[in-house]
């Protein structure tokens, strides 16, 4: 079947819902307004119990199927949708634009939890399933790790999760379309901090000096070599350095430079080659130079696996909303997702729903595009009531 029709009833009240909240964006845990707006809904829709505090600012609402699952079914099943914006100066001149000064939902937050209230509230007056449909609401997904923090406060034990199920917007691809693959879909993400302490000088006298722009510039040389040098053709990694700092004058030689960067990667192993050499060639570098380097190498977000058997019945459900050939087959992305630690706890998948030819992704011009709600919202409801069936 297409969109569920009591689904397409609720559009405007899903896309007054999203729109409120594209007005008030917050930050990482700072989604107070955000969830407080969560909960009173899922209260107000009948939820058999809501959380909240979980992860610090994370909600969580529970919804009881018409009966138990049988003996030996699936029980429970997890949906995720994060709340926190970025903070970015908004450029779109809608009438409903960001009340809060340079903070924006640039990325599609504000839609992810209008669709996903939207689908407990369907799931709330219906209950057509067997065992718990359990709709998470997370906070910090850009950049603070929130949904390891809410893991760590016992989101999977506490509920008794068995599988659980992402969904992000997808800029370029149509609306009434879904994409996803099994395996490595979005990249981990590494940092690297790096500083350099030569010697400085005079710029007439560089035989006095380590010259700490120099040593930095063999840091890039030598690191951008890491992927072209180091990995297999055929497995994907990347390394970028995206800050340089040293110097303010023209004829001194500066005592130290800093250098920033970023490592995308999308299997462990390459992951952890690609440290292994950064810490070579920094090691390396300053052994030839003579000068100090301080590295600081932080993992953040693991790879986002998706699960073989939980991408088929996501597949399955997102065809039966779009149709056959209106849902892809994606390439693996270099971007990164913290639903990577929930598919570590759990199988699960995650999958992209189409926002049309909108702005991209973290762009001050970018919307979510409410036409997509319908989409997302049946496909919620269909993987409940699929995999939970009564």
């Amino acid at each position: 079947m297409p969109i569920i029709n009591r689904v397409a009833d609720l559009q405007p009240d899903i896309q007054a819902w999203r729109r409120d909240i594209h007005q008030h964006p917050e930050l990482l845990y700072d989604v107070h307004r955000t969830a407080a707006f969560v909960a009173e809904r899922l209260r107000e829709f009948g939820c058999d119990e809501v959380a909240t505090g979980l992860g610090r600012t994370g909600v969580v609402g529970v919804i009881k199927g018409r009966k138990p699952a049988g003996e030996g079914d699936l029980k429970v099943i997890g949906l995720r949708a994060d709340m926190d914006a970025l903070p970015i100066v908004e450029a779109t001149d809608l009438p409903y634009a960001s009340k809060n000064p340079g903070l924006m939902h640039a990325c599609g937050h504000d839609g992810h939890t209008a669709m996903l209230l939207g689908a407990a509230r369907y799931l709330a007056e219906t209950r057509n399933f067997a065992g718990d449909a359990v709709v998470i609401f997370q906070p910090a997904e850009e950049g603070g790790a929130g949904a390891a923090a809410m893991i760590k406060d016992g989101l999977m034990d506490r509920f008794g999760i068995e599988q659980v199920y992402g969904m992000h917007n997808g800029p370029g691809l149509p609306v009434g379309s879904f994409a996803i693959r099994s395996g490595p879909l979005m990249a981990a993400t590494d940092a690297i901090d790096i500083r350099i302490e030569g010697h400085g000088g005079h710029a007439a006298r560089p035989h006095k000096c380590i010259d700490s722009i120099l040593v930095g510039a063999q840091l890039i040389t030598g690191l951008q070599s890491i992927v072209s040098r180091t990995i297999d053709p055929l497995d994907s990694a990347v390394l970028s350095i995206c800050e340089f700092h040293a110097g303010n004058a023209r004829n001194v030689i500066p005592q130290t430079a800093e250098l920033r960067g970023t490592v995308r990667t999308l299997t462990a192993e390459v992951r952890g080659l690609v440290e292994k050499r950064v810490r070579e060639v920094v090691a390396g570098v300053a052994q030839m130079t003579g000068a100090k380097i301080d590295l600081v190498y932080e993992r953040g977000y693991p790879v986002t696996v998706n699960h073989a058997s939980q991408t088929d019945i996501a597949t399955k459900v997102a065809k039966e909303i779009a149709g056959d050939g209106n849902v892809h087959e994606m390439p693996p992305m270099m971007g990164a997702e913290d639903f990577s630690y929930m598919l570590e706890a759990r199988p699960g998948a995650f999958i992209f729903c189409g926002n049309g030819n909108s702005a991209g992704l973290h762009h001050p011009a970018y919307n979510f595009d409410d036409e997509a709600i319908v989409f997302g919202t049946s496909y919620w409801v269909k993987l409940v009531e699929n995999t939970l069936a009564a």
